[in-house]
């Protein structure tokens, strides 16, 4: 079960709703402004589709009351697969506000109301976790690479509760082989995101399910809270960046990642 809504500083429980009101009212006007933007630059091949993306994710985080920290530097030069660990819906918008890349994601969020829609804007992979589709999928993540273009990966395969790392799903690792005729082989960058601070101070188990979204927690609930909530501190890890050569197997790479 989720704990109570923890107090909020200050004011009693109906503030937390009037701020979650206020910060959701902004964030439904700034996407539908920039899907429209968005919408109109891919009809129209427009590179402007190419930023829009990424100025959504970082004005999201704004209005969510995220302060994002960021340590080490993105792998420079493309291709690069950066692989992270996977403890919310908020990664998305803390990454794509840093990087330069798509994300791979689960084909059920294709079928998500709104949610997959975004994703698609925003020029999301998704991919089937079945065994029988793992090859033909890892191929296309290739052709991606090989054209020069970066992906964002959670080999986790599943969110988790932000306390731990899951282990990574060494099949998800296969396009590591890539060679792109840009910058030949594909670096593999391993990030590192934890939601650590609450307005300042360290978060500890009791906060971090308002943030961290697992299990069979509801994403309108969950999100209604977190934004009411806010002043969540994300710190974000750039690792230094591998080849899938330095390594035996994918298998390998895949625990030196995690």
């Amino acid at each position: 079960m989720r704990p109570d809504l923890p107090p909020y500083e200050g004011a009693g429980s109906g503030w937390v709703h009037i701020h979650a009101a206020v910060r959701a009212t902004a964030l439904i006007a700034v996407t539908i402004c920039l899907s429209v933007i968005q919408l109109c630059a891919l009809r129209l091949s427009a590179p402007l589709s190419l930023y829009v993306p990424r100025l959504w994710h970082r004005t999201s985080c704004r209005l969510l009351g995220l302060g994002v920290r960021a340590y080490g530097v993105p792998a420079v030069g493309s291709p690069v697969l950066y692989v992270c660990n996977h403890a919310s819906y908020l990664d998305v918008n803390v990454l794509g506000g840093l990087l330069d890349g798509r994300f791979v994601a689960k084909a059920e969020v294709a079928r998500w109301p709104v949610v997959g829609a975004l994703s698609r804007l925003t020029g999301t992979i998704f991919i089937e976790r079945r065994a029988h589709s793992v090859r033909s999928q890892s191929d296309e993540l290739r052709r991606r690479l090989q054209s020069g273009g970066s992906l964002i990966l959670f080999p986790e395969g599943t969110s988790s509760d932000g306390n731990r790392v899951l282990p990574f799903k060494s099949g998800l690792f296969a396009a590591a082989d890539a060679v792109s005729a840009v910058s030949g082989e594909v670096k593999v960058q391993p990030v590192t995101i934890a939601y650590s601070r609450h307005r300042g101070l360290p978060m500890g188990r009791r906060l971090r399910p308002y943030f961290a979204w697992y299990g069979d927690m509801t994403l309108v609930g969950h999100l209604w809270e977190c934004l009411g909530i806010g002043g969540a501190g994300i710190d974000v890890v750039f690792h230094d960046p591998v080849r899938l050569s330095q390594f035996a197997s994918r298998k390998a790479l895949a625990q030196h990642c995690h």
